[in-house]
């Protein structure tokens, strides 16, 4: 073994990684068994909140490109989950009317249980924590996302 190179281990990251790895593959699965896949699962739960909103709106508060929510939002469409309706609103850049999404009822249904799958891989993944390690791994990970201006939501 070379001790002038530090080994894997030896690396913030690679425990990291580690961790994300396992926690973020068993989530996917859990999601997944109800038929969406993370990105979908931000879309929905971002979209939970509100009545309706614009692709451009959702596009900004998720740090994603217009491009990327469209092709969410198509396919939550074909699964019955969010529905597009036309707004009353002229577009400013008269290219038409303003589209807003909205969940559907089944979108609506399927978000808190979605929710519940999440808070059921957190506690099978930091249970063992105690609240105030928790609070503390949150805050410096936190920490780490403001010093280098992170804004885009992870889907992936």
């Amino acid at each position: 073994m070379n001790k002038s190179i530090s080994s894997l281990e030896d690396h913030l990251g690679y425990w990291l990684r580690f961790v994300s790895n396992h926690a973020s593959q068993a989530f996917s699965t859990k999601v997944e068994s109800e038929g969406v896949t993370i990105a979908e699962w931000v879309v929905l739960r971002e979209m939970f909140d509100h009545s309706s909103v614009n692709p451009s709106q959702l596009a900004e508060r998720l740090a994603l490109t217009r491009g990327a929510v469209s092709k969410l939002v198509d396919r939550l469409v074909s699964k019955g989950l969010v529905e597009k309706k036309q707004s009353k609103t002229i577009s400013p850049n008269a290219d038409g009317r303003y589209q807003t999404i909205e969940l559907t009822r089944t979108g609506r249904t399927l978000v808190p249980k979605l929710a519940r799958l999440a808070d059921k891989n957190d506690i099978e993944f930091f249970g063992h924590l105690s609240t105030k390690q928790k609070k503390k791994v949150v805050l410096l990970l936190k920490e780490i996302v403001t010093t280098h201006g992170w804004k885009k939501v992870p889907t992936e």
